[in-house]
């Protein structure tokens, strides 16, 4: 039986043989669980998340309407490929035992209704982005060649309303994020958006690594100068062309450092 986003146990669609009942077991959907499974190990190894909290999430593989999600309960460093949650944007857990975070669902059901390439969504309170999501003005300075990568990507949600408890607050967020594909949370966190799982994660790392470098400049007290505007765009989009090479090849690389020290994250 599927259950619900409040528990209650719902009709699956495996109850009544369908021809067009969704593949939840093909060789794509598999690669999407492990995939994510690799980036919440390894964001559990480099401190980008928070007890039980915190979410990544992802379109599932000839699905639309579906997408994974880790379930409530579980840390980061817990995640396996078969924990997931497979949910459809009513609530329903349509695979997979437990239900997500309330504010997870309200978040990234929307976020992936609303916004068609958002492929993944991963939101996180990573200490140095959060640091500044807290701060005044815009949260990023665009002083750093890491930053470059998001000179022109992100967005700032300047109206924190407390916890995403309903899909009106999901729908907020989701229109927040508009064009770009990093939002900064203010007083709350990050959503990094993605066309891939692997795109994701490689913008959620370095996302976190220009955060840390910009707070370490600007603990020394002097002015931070920003790269002229048309340099910064221009490196931009430099990065931009070798994306998803980067992304896949990062990826990859964090699979292969697992492999060799928790290989059950695959399971």
């Amino acid at each position: 039986m599927a259950h619900s986003l409040d528990g209650k146990p719902q009709l699956a669609t495996a109850a009544v043989p369908r021809s067009n009942a969704p593949d939840l077991h093909s060789p794509a959907v598999r690669e999407a669980r492990v995939d994510l499974a690799a980036c919440f190990r390894m964001a559990a190894r480099l401190g980008m998340h928070e007890g039980i909290c915190n979410h990544f999430s992802a379109v599932v593989p000839g699905y639309d309407e579906l997408f994974l999600v880790n379930p409530y309960g579980r840390a980061f460093a817990e995640v396996t490929a078969s924990s997931l949650l497979i949910c459809d944007y009513f609530g329903n857990v349509i695979d997979g035992d437990g239900v997500p975070e309330a504010t997870a669902f309200y978040i990234h059901a929307q976020v992936h209704k609303r916004l068609p390439r958002a492929r993944a969504a991963f939101h996180t309170h990573m200490p140095y982005a959060t640091a500044l999501s807290m701060t005044e003005g815009d949260p990023l300075i665009f002083a750093g060649q890491t930053a470059l990568k998001f000179y022109g990507r992100t967005a700032v949600d300047r109206d924190y309303n407390g916890l995403a408890l309903d899909a009106r607050e999901g729908e907020r967020i989701a229109a927040a994020i508009g064009d770009a594909d990093i939002v900064f949370m203010k007083h709350h966190g990050v959503m990094v958006c993605g066309r891939t799982i692997a795109e994701a994660w490689d913008d959620l790392y370095y996302l976190e690594r220009a955060c840390e470098v910009q707070l370490l400049a600007m603990s020394t007290g002097r002015e931070i100068k920003p790269v002229a505007p048309e340099i910064a765009g221009a490196a931009a989009r430099q990065m931009r062309e070798g994306d998803a090479e980067s992304g896949r090849l990062h990826l990859a690389s964090i699979k292969r450092q697992l492999d060799s020290s928790e290989p059950e994250y695959r399971h």
